[in-house]
């Protein structure tokens, strides 16, 4: 009892020094004295392992390399942030959420028709959130934090004790690197609080301070390693190294900005995000302490400022400030779009300039035909990265700038966007350099160009740079999404003469594959696996995959909602087309010629006969009609995790039954879908008498 005391003592010792060293940075230990305690743990654990518990300070680093890293669903969606860059388009947000705030809310507060205390409710939400000078909105309305310039991660906690930590992969499904986020100390492995709740979910930023960053290069370029190019991508690439020893060695820190408690609505644990940031705090997270409260989008921008130039002075980069609606009422009010929430918005620092010398004019040929000129340059540091390569986008720029080989360039950068000549500096021009000329023959094909408008063009469809874009494009994450298959292996696809046609895909074995660099037996045969699965993918999907010149992922999704299969959209006349809502003059005319085209026709045959969906796999409004289908005519909701159907496939079981699936509850749905961890949806459709099913009688009635 008494070693047990002791092992319970020591734990205790030791997290209450981390949590000061790494979170609070007031140490209250010397350095030989946390060892010392570190060592009597680790010999009475090794002495006594039944006394090891997973939050024990002696297991934040792993003894054996991971041999790879599992691929999870996130239980909560990482959603992107929309982007602005200057103060006009931070008002710009704040009028379109002040603007749809009243439409979002009065659907949410909607019952029946004529009742008094509902059109009250209606009234005081039009005066408190209108857009009009007048309104008198919640104080503070913004909480404004530092926007970290390093790597998401998504940290779930059951019964207090650290359960998993995954990196932000696509938002919907990351990487399993529990055992390397165990060695940032700055994240515990047990929450600082009393009765934790049963489950919580922590967002955060695991980042490299930039002295640490420095050193690590320092020892890299000791070693005839190459560098890393900023802190952002070395913190990227240490959470995905196998060994977490390394990760340790590393010293990456992390900051949390994000809360969600299981059962908050019921709980009423905090109201705000300033709330949750606290509770964070108390948790036992390190919360960035520049953060701050702003009643009015003029202390936004006086924040933002501010912060432009004391970035400088920061130990760690930050290329922008993150705006959040304070209230979570309103947050969840306002819910998202497609790709962002609507209550929160990264306003980001104006694009960083560098100079440096051009050293070549390269030509790309992309897989539409179009010829794209490219600088290439003398290697320079821009906005945290080396970038060596700018666009200069076409034949009108290029003649605009008269930039040479030779000439000293203004590179630009702004967030994400591809790097971009700006402007030369003719009074650095050498002498004798020669005005540059787009080619007349493709650099690829060496088939004649042509011109239309400012864009260079080949048209050769046989074309091994269009062939190789197209081939890219198909086998991309929003299109076909054939995992393994990368750039190098489409190049080597074409340049072997394998592949001619992105229908060839399906006709690839493990035979043929193995016969390329690098691919082994068991490799070939996953990526053949991989190829035959995207034949499951939808409509939709393949649509954008076909890479229709100004067809996006949303608008092939517009479109095969209201042309049901190929052959309707093929047949379709281009005042169909654009009759969409959503689909313009462009869109449809190029969607139109583009089925004209016996190719692409031939294209389309070969993709039937290999078995890609070129249908909708279940017509919704013609089902809804079929009062055959079980579930026909009817309306579903689905809330929670459900034992062993995805969101997705549980979607996809009640449309193929003939039902609807909508994301809210109202008195218009007729049934909700419980599982675990279901929140207000549940509490909703209790006070309206909404019938609740399980997922066991979900199946019993779609098979019925």
């Amino acid at each position: 009892m008494l070693v047990e005391q002791r092992v319970r003592e020591l734990q205790q010792l030791l997290q209450n020094a981390s949590y000061a060293y790494y979170v609070l940075d007031n140490p209250i230990m010397e350095d030989s004295v946390y060892d010392r305690l570190y060592r009597e743990l680790q010999e009475l654990e090794t002495q006594y392992p039944h006394l090891v518990t997973p939050d024990s300070p002696t297991q934040r680093v792993g003894e054996k390399p991971a041999t790879q890293f599992s691929s999870v669903r996130h239980n909560i969606p990482l959603y992107s942030l929309e982007n602005a860059f200057n103060i006009d388009e931070l008002k710009a947000w704040e009028q379109r959420w002040r603007r749809n705030a009243p439409g979002f809310v009065l659907k949410a507060l909607e019952k029946d028709k004529g009742n008094k205390g509902d059109k009250e409710a209606q009234e005081q939400f039009k005066t408190q959130y209108s857009p009009t000078p007048n309104s008198q909105l919640p104080t503070p309305l913004y909480v404004c934090e530092l926007k970290i310039d390093g790597s998401a991660i998504a940290l779930t906690y059951e019964n207090g004790l650290l359960a998993r930590g995954v990196t932000r992969g696509d938002g919907v499904m990351g990487e399993d690197i529990t055992q390397n986020v165990k060695t940032i100390r700055s994240i515990p492995l047990r929450l600082q609080v009393e009765n934790p709740p049963p489950r919580v979910e922590v967002r955060g930023e695991a980042f490299l301070p930039l002295d640490v960053f420095e050193q690590i290069n320092q020892e890299r370029s000791q070693k005839g390693e190459p560098p890393f190019a900023n802190p952002r991508n070395a913190a990227a690439g240490t959470l995905r190294q196998l060994d977490p020893r390394i990760v340790d060695k590393r010293r990456l820190d992390f900051f949390a900005y994000t809360l969600h408690v299981a059962g908050r609505d019921d709980a009423s644990v905090y109201q705000t995000q300033w709330e949750a940031l606290e509770l964070l705090q108390q948790m036992g997270f390190k919360v960035n302490p520049h953060r701050q409260l702003c009643p009015t989008v003029q202390e936004v921008a006086e924040y933002y400022r501010y912060w432009d130039t004391e970035r400088l002075n920061l130990p760690y980069m930050t290329d922008g400030a993150v705006v959040k609606i304070n209230s979570l009422s309103l947050q969840e009010q306002l819910g998202f779009t497609q790709k962002f929430p609507r209550w929160a918005i990264a306003l980001k620092y104006a694009a960083e300039e560098a100079p440096t010398r051009v050293e070549e004019i390269a030509v790309n040929v992309g897989r539409t035909g179009a010829l794209t000129p490219m600088a290439i340059m003398r290697p320079v540091q821009l906005a945290g990265t080396t970038v060596s390569r700018a666009t200069l986008h076409n034949s009108d720029r290029v003649a605009q700038l008269d930039i040479r080989v030779g000439d000293t360039a203004i590179v630009r950068k702004a967030g994400e966007i591809i790097p971009e000549v700006v402007r030369v500096l003719p009074e650095l021009r050498p002498a004798g350099t020669q005005p540059f000329q787009m080619p007349t023959h493709c650099p690829t094909c060496s088939q004649p160009v042509i011109k239309e408008g400012a864009v260079t063009r080949c048209v050769n469809a046989s074309c091994p740079s269009i062939l190789k874009g197209a081939l890219e494009h198909w086998v991309s994450r929003d299109a076909l999404d054939i995992n393994g298959m990368g750039e190098k292996l489409v190049h080597q696809l074409v340049d072997r003469g394998v592949v001619d046609s992105v229908a060839d895909l399906y006709n690839l074995n493990a035979e043929k594959l193995m016969q390329l660099e690098r691919m082994g037996q068991k490799s070939a045969e996953k990526l053949v696996q991989a190829i035959a699965a995207s034949k499951t993918k939808p409509w939709s999907r393949v649509l954008y995959g076909l890479g229709i010149r100004h067809v996006g992922s949303v608008n092939a999704q517009v479109l095969t909602q209201k042309f049901f299969t190929v052959e309707q959209l093929a047949a379709a006349k281009t005042t169909d087309i654009e009759s969409v809502y959503g689909i313009g003059a462009e869109i449809a005319h190029s969607v139109y010629d583009w089925f004209r085209i016996p190719a692409n026709q031939s294209l389309i045959a070969r993709l039937q006969a290999a078995g890609l969906q070129l249908a909708g796999e279940a017509v919704e409004e013609s089902r809804q009609n079929d009062a055959s289908l079980p579930l026909a005519g009817k309306t579903f909701v689905i809330t929670g995790t459900l034992p062993t159907l995805k969101r997705d496939e549980a979607k996809e079981l009640i449309q193929k039954a003939g039902g609807k699936v909508t994301d809210s509850v109202s008195k218009k749905t007729d049934y909700l879908v419980v599982g675990e961890e279901a929140g207000s949806k549940l509490d909703k459709a209790q006070k309206l008498g909404i019938s609740i099913l399980s997922e066991a009688q979900l199946l019993e009635m779609a098979s019925s």
